[in-house]
């Protein structure tokens, strides 16, 4: 999932249907049927350069990992030394350098990069594709009239802790095992210097400084921050409203059969521009919502910095987009013209119910593993701030006072806050294990002799992998998912960003 909202956390809010076309789009998906869309070609700004770029995507049947990306990388600046260049703009937590391409001498600068959630890969697939069609076609570097620097990996250590699962099955058992995702302190995009109404934050870590310092020295004219969520449908992201894209951008996820994502915003302070269409949002307003509904002591609630689009928008203007993606997704996602079984405020209430006894147990497993478990432990911090109730009080009061919570509740929105919560959910509990492997992994080679506390520690992954199994077994049977292709989750990747770059190149309007 991408949350907006710093810790990794989403709480739901209505988004209401508006736009005819979307509805059209939604209706279809409810038939099962995904035909060819005629309006595509009528009301595209694709070229024909474009599409042929997007026919062209091989049918990649797994992830590449962060040593494959980055070979890759310096055999195409090997290959095409006059085009391609490639340097390190900085280094991991583990101290792994991070690789920056830069392809082509446009007359404007555009960044993107991929996985600034590391599990998130669907964006190093679109990059490595699109960096070598770049290289080797002068007519589409022409075209675009940018020039590119590319990150294929900037969490490329947290990418390396999400392995596990790159290579498939792609199952959510197998991704919800193998999952990794850090602290919202710990995140690369989520860590940017922020002064506001009394907040500070100033603890970047050095993959937001390095990218900091990269997008000083270049400024770039657009931004494309390459994100995916796990379950749902496609949504985006941007920082200013392009009212004139939003049909383009929906036929480009319906020409590849995925749905959008008609369920509960990621948090309730984001306010739809069109259906799954919003604005970007920084932490700003997350404070400015807190505040709203009586929350204290706000830096103990976010424990974060800002985001990058935020950092770029401020200081240089530049237009930020953000496609979501997911991996899986059940047709319910698309119903918000049928009504459900509950009202939307009891949906939510069930939402926050199962919140807060999940993270019952996941306090209790760390209070439970405290003195065996290291300081460090990335997964360890990551539960933590995972399982913390910090804004169920806000958001309980938000639901009583709002009168929009009277009314019944969509298939969409009580699919998203009774079931795909859960599953996302779930993410953490498969963390929970891998908490306690990796200091059986950590003890393993350091050669640390202690019988009883790995006893301990083999007890918790016992216990763990069986609440996990329990809680899969229910969503497997509650779910009727299905897995999207990466052939087709790069086509819309590619297609938005194409549109995008493509419209903003001779326009100046953040």
């Amino acid at each position: 999932m991408e949350p907006v909202s710093g810790d990794g956390t989403s709480i739901p809010i209505h988004i209401s249907l508006t736009n005819l076309n979307c509805l059209k789009l939604c209706r279809g998906i409810e038939r099962k049927a995904f035909p060819p869309d005629p309006l595509f070609q009528e009301r595209s700004h694709m070229k024909a350069i474009f599409e042929e770029l997007i026919r062209n995507i091989p049918d990649y049947k797994v992830f590449l990992t962060v040593d494959e990306l980055d070979a890759h990388s310096f055999a195409l600046a090997k290959q095409y030394p006059d085009i391609v260049s490639i340097f390190p703009f900085g280094k991991t937590k583990e101290n792994r350098d991070l690789f920056c391409l830069k392809i082509g001498s446009g007359s404007q600068n555009a960044l993107m990069f991929g996985c600034p959630h590391p599990n998130e890969p669907i964006g190093t697939m679109m990059l490595e594709y699109f960096s070598e069609q770049l290289a080797k076609n002068k007519a589409l570097r022409d075209e675009l009239d940018y020039t590119w620097y590319i990150v294929k990996v900037w969490d490329a250590d947290g990418l390396q802790l999400n392995e596990g699962w790159l290579k498939g099955p792609y199952t959510i058992r197998n991704y919800s095992r193998n999952f990794f995702r850090p602290a919202g302190f710990k995140q690369v995009d989520w860590t940017f210097p922020i002064d506001y109404k009394g907040y500070h934050f100033d603890a970047a870590v050095p993959e937001t400084e390095a990218m900091m310092k990269l997008i000083d020295e270049i400024q770039p004219h657009f931004i494309y921050s390459l994100h995916n969520a796990g379950f749902g449908g496609v949504y985006w992201y941007m920082s200013r409203p392009l009212p004139e894209l939003y049909d383009d951008l929906y036929a480009a996820a319906n020409r590849e059969q995925v749905p959008l994502n008609l369920g509960e915003p990621e948090v309730p302070y984001c306010k739809p521009l069109a259906p799954a269409i919003y604005p970007n949002l920084g932490t700003e307003q997350e404070i400015d919502y807190l505040e709203s509904y009586g929350a204290k002591e706000i830096d103990k609630i976010l424990k974060v910095g800002n985001c990058s689009e935020s950092y770029a928008r401020t200081k240089y203007r530049s237009f930020t987009l953000l496609t979501e993606l997911p991996y899986f997704y059940d047709p319910r996602i698309m119903q918000n013209d049928v009504p459900g079984t509950m009202t939307r405020r009891a949906s939510v209430e069930v939402s926050l119910d199962m919140e807060a006894k999940s993270n019952a147990y996941l306090r209790s497993a760390l209070e439970d593993m405290k003195d065996e478990i290291s300081a460090d432990n990335p997964f360890r911090l990551a539960v933590d701030a995972f399982s913390e109730n910090r804004r169920d009080e806000s958001t309980r009061k938000m639901i009583a006072e709002n009168p929009e919570y009277n009314r019944t509740a969509t298939v969409a929105e009580e699919f998203d806050n009774v079931l795909m919560s859960r599953f996302y959910k779930s993410l953490s509990y498969g963390m929970v294990i891998r908490m306690a492997e990796y200091e059986l992994s950590r003890m393993q080679k350091v050669g640390e002799q202690d019988e009883k506390k790995e006893a301990h520690l083999k007890a918790w992954c016992k216990n763990a992998e069986r609440q996990h199994s329990a809680l899969m077994d229910t969503l497997e049977k509650e779910l009727n998912y299905s897995v999207v292709s990466i052939r087709k989750l790069v086509s819309i990747q590619l297609a938005c960003g194409l549109l995008v770059s493509d419209y903003l190149k001779d326009k100046n309007i953040v």
